[in-house]
């Protein structure tokens, strides 16, 4: 059976999400992140290399990065479902936002989060005014224009239909879910992106999404 190796409040979540969608039978191994450091356990390491989630381990096959697992699931389960035909528009919008999700949409959300801790961290009070300083003028003239104009083409794009590569839901939109989503609980997204917006209630109100929170457990950005 496929074997989901889980963490908490991360990216993993996606990967049950497709299991759920597709109905692929799988099993779930759940790893807590440290609490002081946030980081994946060190059991980890035993599963991939690198040490990180998600990894699924399917019979001899080890898979890891998350975009790397919805194609390899897709391919593997999917018999044509959440993905549209080859050789159309919309599959080459699919593998568009496939790869968007890791290759562009998470860079500035992940320098919004470590720039955010930088300021909060405990640091000599006459360090604080100068690393507060660099990582405002960080924030103001890189992160915030990357996210405000990636906001705006996504926002444009969803005008053009219900989701990312068209009118049904396919495994880009569940690649885009996490970054969509912590967008909007620590990156600005609000009600200037209704389209944005209610992609993520759409996503949240699925029953395959409810399934695999359920199965998954505590996940912050739902």
């Amino acid at each position: 059976m496929l074997v989901v190796h889980h963490l908490n409040n991360s990216r993993s979540q996606r990967v049950l999400w497709l299991l759920e969608e597709l109905g692929v039978p799988y099993e779930i191994r759940h790893h807590q992140r440290d609490a002081k450091t946030m980081l994946a356990p060190p059991e980890l390491l035993k599963v991939h290399p690198l040490g990180k989630s998600p990894v699924i381990v399917d019979g001899d096959t080890t898979v890891a990065e998350t975009g790397a697992i919805v194609e390899y699931i897709l391919d593997t389960y999917g018999n044509g479902r959440l993905r549209p035909a080859a050789g159309t528009p919309q599959f080459l919008r699919h593998r568009y936002w496939l790869h968007f999700a890791e290759g562009s949409a998470m860079p500035p959300l992940l320098m919004k989060l470590v720039f955010d801790e930088v300021q909060k961290a405990p640091m000599p009070f006459f360090v604080k005014p100068i690393a507060r300083a660099i990582s405002n003028k960080v924030l103001d003239m890189l992160v915030w224009p990357n996210l405000r104009r990636q906001f705006d083409f996504i926002e444009a794009e969803l005008a053009r239909s219900t989701w990312l590569a068209g009118d049904d839901l396919t495994g880009a939109d569940i690649m885009m879910s996490f970054p969509l989503e912590a967008a909007k609980q620590r990156a600005g997204l609000d009600a200037r992106h209704p389209k944005m917006l209610a992609f993520v209630d759409r996503i949240h109100a699925r029953p395959a999404y409810q399934r695999a929170l359920d199965k998954g457990g505590p996940y912050a950005f739902a």
